[in-house]
């Protein structure tokens, strides 16, 4: 859950008025980020967020948490599970330099620290085999050899 305090961007100096950004629009950021990252299978949510995907409101901040420290600085952390058989510190840092780059480029905001929790690997589902065709007579080559060997016993 992101902080209540508002984040103020920077503007030139003859500026009309004041930007500014709530943690949980940068969230929402950075978890879409994170989740376009190779290796990245889903962002770790809370019970609250996966009732909400049912009901079809996606909540891609689910899994970033962003504070913002006393001198100003943002902190990231962002909790993901990833798919068995990536490297899991090069997937890692692909996202920290990801994460970084987005939210500079989107809000001129720079993190200070990207903190990466990876929560646990997901496996790929393997398809399950067709039960009717495990005993589906086959034309198979070892059962016609087979009649042939029980004929010539005839």
């Amino acid at each position: 859950m992101a902080e209540d305090k508002r984040i103020i961007l920077t503007a030139e100096p003859d500026h009309s008025g004041d930007i500014e950004i709530t943690p949980a629009v940068l969230e929402v950021v950075l978890g879409i980020a994170a989740q376009q990252v190779d290796g990245v299978y889903a962002m770790r949510g809370s019970l609250a967020n996966n009732i909400s995907s049912l009901l079809g409101k996606d909540s891609h901040g689910h899994g970033v948490k962003i504070t913002t420290q006393d001198d100003g600085q943002l902190l990231a952390d962002v909790y993901v599970y990833l798919r068995y058989g990536v490297s899991v510190p090069k997937v890692a840092l692909a996202m920290q330099k990801s994460l970084q780059e987005q939210l500079l480029f989107m809000t001129d905001l720079q993190l200070a620290q990207v903190n990466v929790h990876v929560e646990g690997l997901v496996p790929e589902k393997e398809s399950k085999p067709d039960p009717d065709a495990l005993f589906k007579d086959q034309d198979d080559p070892d059962t016609d050899e087979d009649d042939a060997g029980e004929a010539a016993h005839d």
